[in-house]
């Protein structure tokens, strides 16, 4: 099954120079981040909010790209290094949401005539470590990780990394610092241009944030400027 998804076409009416796909977190749903398109301004571009597959066993109405296992702990994960097994290993609601994520990704460029190379993934929580899982693999122009972490090792992607944005806060009592500490440490080993920035802010995208997603995006897709 496709991906439900809410749609904002560009603000100038003409087709799409750019699109932004911003994946929201584990028990929320598209409609939680859908406010974000009202304060960014990127008017030649499409925002694109999907809903994960899986309802949230806990959150009515909320959505989740996978379930956490009952002994999984943030503040416990390890460094993670290529080869060694992940407690998210063999999920099988991760490959299935894996799978459906790339699909849509691939048939928004069939459907809109905008290519891989002018899109932008990004996610928070545990969209964010989505974003990390299936844009590494993908010719993306950029992604944006929002509050997120890794959930299993980086393997070498076959595709150069596109830019990453990531942005923390240093009072996150969700997802600890130290988890988008370690993101960005497996990232850079890999040799990707990581944009990384720690705020005095808790799980939560504030204004500031906003901003700096403005800059990432206008950045890499300068039609925006």
């Amino acid at each position: 099954m496709a991906l439900q998804a809410i749609t904002i076409p560009p603000a100038t009416g003409n087709p799409p120079q750019g699109l932004i796909v911003i994946l929201h977190g584990w028990g929320a749903s598209a409609q939680d981040v859908l406010s974000l398109a009202s304060l960014i301004d990127l008017p030649n571009d499409q925002l694109v909010f999907p809903d994960a597959p899986f309802a949230h066993p806990y959150a009515a109405g909320g959505r989740m790209w996978y379930d956490f296992p009952s002994h999984f702990s943030f503040q416990s994960t390890p460094e993670f290094r290529v080869g060694e097994a992940s407690p998210m290993e063999n999920r099988e609601d991760l490959s299935t949401s894996r799978q459906r994520l790339t699909d849509f990704l691939k048939a928004l460029e069939a459907s809109t005539g905008v290519p891989l190379s002018q899109t932008i993934l990004g996610g928070f929580s545990q969209g964010g470590a989505m974003t990390l899982d299936v844009g590494l693999g993908l010719p993306l122009a950029g992604l944006m990780v929002l509050s997120g972490y890794l959930h299993a090792p980086i393997a070498p992607p076959q595709n150069p990394i596109p830019p990453v944005l990531m942005v923390h806060g240093t009072q996150d009592l969700v997802v600890p610092l130290a988890a988008a500490q370690q993101a960005r440490s497996s990232l850079e080993r890999l040799g990707a241009k990581v944009q990384y920035q720690e705020f005095e802010m808790g799980h939560e995208i504030p204004l500031i944030v906003l901003k700096k997603i403005q800059s990432f995006v206008e950045e890499l897709l300068p039609d925006n400027k």
